[in-house]
């Protein structure tokens, strides 16, 4: 994917240099309950998960996760792009952003952004989310970006359900 740029943030590709960053972002108490234990234990296990996961999906699908960072001070906030889950149909809207990054309007300004790239992309007619049903801040995000709750995709336990969210990005016929 290329380098997104709005008013405050740059969302640029993943290299080996943000492996400090990937660690301490995924190993957050709420990225581990709300995306998962992606099972980072250390800065070789970030480049090695950059380099596998991030870099690997961009080069098979040509999408990935991007960093984003503050764009005047360079301060790494989070990660938002697309996913290509072999799962779903669609092309997925993902991010994670560390907790002092919460409640500033960064995710919506980065979804919004990665929805536009997707907009711009002739094979992408839609978009899907997902989070989970104790994920509020996550809902109401999807929903302000202009998601629709679609269905339950998944039970995670008796007390979590895997929600998934769609977003038609066809034109309408004329």
């Amino acid at each position: 994917m290329q380098t997104l740029h709005t008013e405050r943030l740059t969302l640029r590709m993943a290299n080996e240099k943000d492996a400090e960053f990937v660690l301490a972002l995924y190993n957050t108490s709420d990225f581990i309950q709300f995306v998962g234990d992606k099972q980072i234990r250390s800065e070789a296990d970030a480049s090695r998960y950059i380099e596998d996961k991030i870099l690997a999906m961009h080069k098979e699908f040509g999408v990935c996760l991007l960093v984003v960072e503050e764009a005047t001070t360079g301060e790494k906030l989070g990660v938002c792009g697309l996913i290509k889950r072999p799962e779903l149909e669609a092309y997925d809207i993902g991010y994670g952003f560390k907790p002092s990054a919460y409640g500033k309007g960064y995710g919506y300004e980065a979804g919004q952004a990665v929805i536009t790239y997707a907009q711009q992309q002739p094979h992408i007619d839609e978009l899907v989310a997902i989070t989970t049903s104790d994920n509020q801040g996550s809902q109401a995000l999807l929903n302000k970006l202009g998601f629709t709750y679609i269905k339950v995709q998944d039970a995670i336990s008796d007390k979590v359900d895997l929600l998934l969210y769609q977003m038609s990005l066809a034109s309408e016929p004329i």
